[in-house]
C-alpha cells in the first residue's frame, strides 16, 4: 500500500490546494454551499494529477532508472509493475468519470485542459527550454481559475498574476537544483532540456519571478477592488509573510542546495511551515473578522 501511495504521489496533492484560493479570498471558506463544490474540485484535481504522475512515470521509466532520486520511485525501482500501474490509472479514471458530472461544465473544461496540458508536457513541452517552466506555471493557474468557476466567483487578476509568478519561481528553482545536481555528478543528466539552461540564467529568472510575486501580491493587497471587497486596508500587512516565504525558499535553494522537491520543503522546513500558518491565520483574521 505504501508503494501505491508513492505511485500516486499523495504528498504532491498539496499543490492542488491552489483550488481553494478563490474560496478563501471570496470570503466563503466557511460557507458549506461553496466549500463542498470546492472540495470536490480539489479531489478531482488530486485524482487527475495522480493519473498524470503515473502516466509520466511509465513514459520516463528508463530515464528515471538513471536518476539519483527518481530511481527509488515504485515503477523504476521495480516495486510496482507497468501493468499494475495501468490498472491503477484505469481505477482513478473511473472515479473521475463517476464524480465529475456533479460539477459544472466550466470546471470540467478547465480540468480537461489541465490534463491535456500535462499530456503535451510529458511528450513535448518538457523538452523545450522555457516552455517547460511556463507549462508548470499554466498548471497552477488552471487550478486557481478552476477553483473560481466551480463556485461561480470572480478571482482578482492580481491573484492570477501572483500565481503565475510564484509557479514560475518554483519551476525555475527546481531547474536550478537539478543543474546543481548535474554539476556535482556529470553522469546524472537525465533531463535533456537542462542543457539549454545555466546557473546564471536560472538565477536571473528566479530574481525576476520572485520580484513579480512580491510586486503583484503587494498591488493586490492595496488595489481598490480588494479594499472595497474586504472593507479594510489591512491586507497589506500580510505582504511580509509572502516576502519572507520567497526569501526563505531562496535561502534553502541557494545555501542548503534544496529545491528539487517543493513539497518536501513545504512539509519539512519548520520556519516555512510557521510562516505559512501565520499567513493563513492573518488572512482569516483580516478577511473574516475585520471585514464584518
Amino acid at each position: 500500500m505504501l508503494n501505491y501511495i508513492k505511485l500516486v504521489r499523495v504528498p504532491q496533492w498539496i499543490k492542488n490546494l491552489f483550488v481553494f484560493v478563490p474560496l478563501l479570498f471570496s470570503q466563503n471558506i466557511f460557507n458549506k454551499a461553496y466549500f463542498l463544490p470546492a472540495f470536490s474540485a480539489f479531489l478531482m484535481f488530486c485524482l487527475v494529477s495522480s493519473i498524470v504522475y503515473i502516466f509520466n512515470d511509465i513514459v520516463d521509466i528508463d530515464a528515471d532508472k538513471l536518476h539519483p532520486t527518481k530511481r527509488n520511485r515504485p515503477l523504476p525501482a521495480g516495486l510496482i509493475s507497468i501493468r499494475s500501474s495501468v490498472i491503477t490509472v484505469i481505477i482513478l479514471a473511473a472515479l473521475v468519470a463517476l464524480f465529475l458530472p456533479s460539477l459544472n461544465i466550466r470546471f470540467r473544461i478547465f480540468l480537461l485542459s489541465y490534463f491535456l496540458l500535462n499530456v503535451f508536457y510529458t511528450f513535448i513541452f518538457k523538452h523545450i527550454v522555457l516552455l517547460d517552466i511556463f507549462s508548470l506555471a499554466a498548471g497552477f493557474m488552471l487550478r486557481v481559475v478552476a477553483g473560481a468557476v466551480v463556485i461561480s466567483v470572480q478571482v482578482s487578476s492580481w491573484l492570477i498574476l501572483t500565481t503565475m509568478f510564484i509557479s514560475l519561481f518554483l519551476g525555475v528553482m527546481k531547474r536550478r537544483s537539478e543543474l546543481v545536481l548535474i554539476n556535482e555528478d556529470h553522469n546524472q543528466n537525465t533531463r535533456k532540456v537542462l542543457a539549454s539552461y545555466s546557473l546564471n540564467f536560472t538565477d536571473q529568472m528566479s530574481t525576476i519571478a520572485a520580484a513579480g510575486v512580491i510586486i503583484c501580491y503587494a498591488l493586490y493587497t492595496v488595489s481598490e477592488r480588494t479594499i472595497n471587497l474586504f472593507k479594510t486596508e489591512n491586507m497589506i500587512y500580510t505582504t511580509p509573510f509572502v516576502v519572507f516565504g520567497i526569501f526563505r525558499y531562496m535561502f534553502l535553494v541557494y545555501m542548503n542546495k534544496k529545491g528539487e522537491n517543493t513539497v518536501e520543503i513545504m512539509l519539512t522546513d519548520i520556519p516555512m511551515i510557521i510562516n505559512v500558518v501565520m499567513y493563513i491565520a492573518a488572512i482569516l483574521l483580516i478577511i473574516y473578522r475585520f471585514s464584518l
